[in-house]
């Protein structure tokens, strides 16, 4: 087996080392950044070495983010570098910004290509957005760091990104777990053989029945847990036991809402500090939760495992790749005055997210919130109107319906 880089392999007390002296760097430059203001003034840099110290410093959460963007715009004091001095600047649904490198591996997601089989030789056809968001170039990012080819596809017109793969020969697929699926099932109605073989999936739920199905079809599909904050944060290998965590950053497992570690196995919130030097977040809340795992992974890296994805510390639910998020919810409600509440009902039929809108009103006619959906939540979905009265009491506005069994 070969490695990435060395750093997979380190032993205990020299990842603990390199820490101790990465972590201070990381700490003095965040700590010199307006974003942070109060929240590490006091704090001294030198003495922040090891996980018990980072442990006493303040979460960062996203809504934190939002606000201090709000105030200086595009990242709210949170970068080392203007946004002129980005390859790229990103808007993701909220909105909220996030900067963008173009350096070898800026994002680390070369890590996970690596991972997958994915180097010289291959074609990536790349199915993850490139527009405002950031998840194409963060994977046309990992192409290049391990000298692959890209098919910058996107997402939609299905019988020409078959064409494509077909034509091209492409071996290799990135983008959202699903979006494979129509892709291989319209080029055998058109009658096209393709040659995939890895796929480099995130940004949904991998159904074991969906990994299956690409099993069954030749290709090995590994997935990985990455954000448009913090790039890379934990991937799989061939030892399919949980996720290994990315050697960029440092993770921690805490009570949700609170800054406070769990014990090894419990259930809590994913935090994550991340050791970029453009874009130093300490101790940022993902908002999702996961898990450690004891001991290290047979493939023989040697970092920290999570079990990967167990839901979200909040309602906030990724349906089709994108997050739906409770205060968009909100204003779908208050642009029509006629709706009394909203409910996002997250499912899956035929190994595809699907997304249902229940909007309780007395209107008799959808057509006019079909669209106000599809603008205010990203996504396109199918709109039921219930009486009033007609949703549950029950504080949830976005429920999702998937197994993840």
């Amino acid at each position: 087996m070969t490695y990435y880089d060395d750093l997979e392999t380190r032993s205990a007390d020299q990842r603990a080392a390199d820490i101790a002296h990465a972590l201070p760097a990381q700490i003095a430059r965040a700590r010199a950044l307006p974003g942070y203001g109060g929240p590490l003034a006091e704090v001294e840099p030198a003495a922040v070495t090891d996980m018990a110290a980072l442990a006493r410093l303040p979460v960062l959460r996203k809504s934190s983010l939002v606000e201090a963007q709000g105030k200086s715009a595009p990242f709210g004091g949170f970068t080392t570098l203007s946004a002129a001095g980005f390859a790229h600047v990103f808007q993701s649904p909220g909105p909220i910004y996030e900067p963008g490198g173009a350096g070898t591996d800026w994002w680390r997601l070369g890590r996970f290509a690596h991972a997958c089989g994915i180097g010289p030789g291959d074609i990536v056809q790349n199915c993850f957005g490139y527009h405002l968001t950031p998840a194409g170039m963060m994977f046309e990012n990992a192409a290049r760091a391990v000298g692959a080819t890209v098919l910058p596809a996107g997402t939609g017109q299905t019988e020409l990104q078959a064409r494509a793969a077909h034509d091209i020969g492409v071996t290799a697929y990135a983008g959202t777990p699903d979006y494979l699926k129509i892709i291989l099932d319209k080029a055998e109605e058109m009658g096209l053989p393709l040659r995939f073989t890895k796929a480099a999936v995130s940004g949904g739920a991998l159904f074991p029945s969906l990994r299956q199905e690409y099993a069954d079809r030749g290709i090995t599909c590994r997935q990985c847990y990455a954000t448009a904050d913090l790039g890379n944060v934990a991937y799989e290998s061939d030892a399919m036991e949980g996720m290994i965590v990315d050697e960029g950053v440092i993770v921690e497992i805490v009570t949700p809402g609170t800054s406070d570690p769990v014990a090894e196995g419990e259930v809590g919130e994913v935090v994550v500090t991340s050791l970029n030097p453009d874009y130093p977040l300490i101790r940022f809340a993902t908002g999702d939760m996961s898990a450690a795992l004891a001991g290290q992974s047979p493939c023989g890296r040697t970092n920290m495992r999570i079990k990967g994805w167990m839901g979200r510390a909040d309602q906030t639910t990724k349906i089709k790749g994108m997050f739906v998020r409770p205060e968009q919810v909100a204003a779908l409600v208050a642009r029509h005055p006629e709706i009394d509440r909203a409910r996002v009902v997250a499912g899956r039929d035929d190994q595809m997210d699907t997304m249902l809108v229940r909007i309780e009103t007395s209107a008799t006619n959808a057509a006019p919130f079909e669209a106000s959906v599809a603008e205010v939540l990203k996504l396109r979905g199918a709109v039921e109107l219930v009486p009033p009265g007609g949703l549950p009491r029950d504080g949830l506005v976005i429920e999702d319906t998937r197994s993840y069994d």
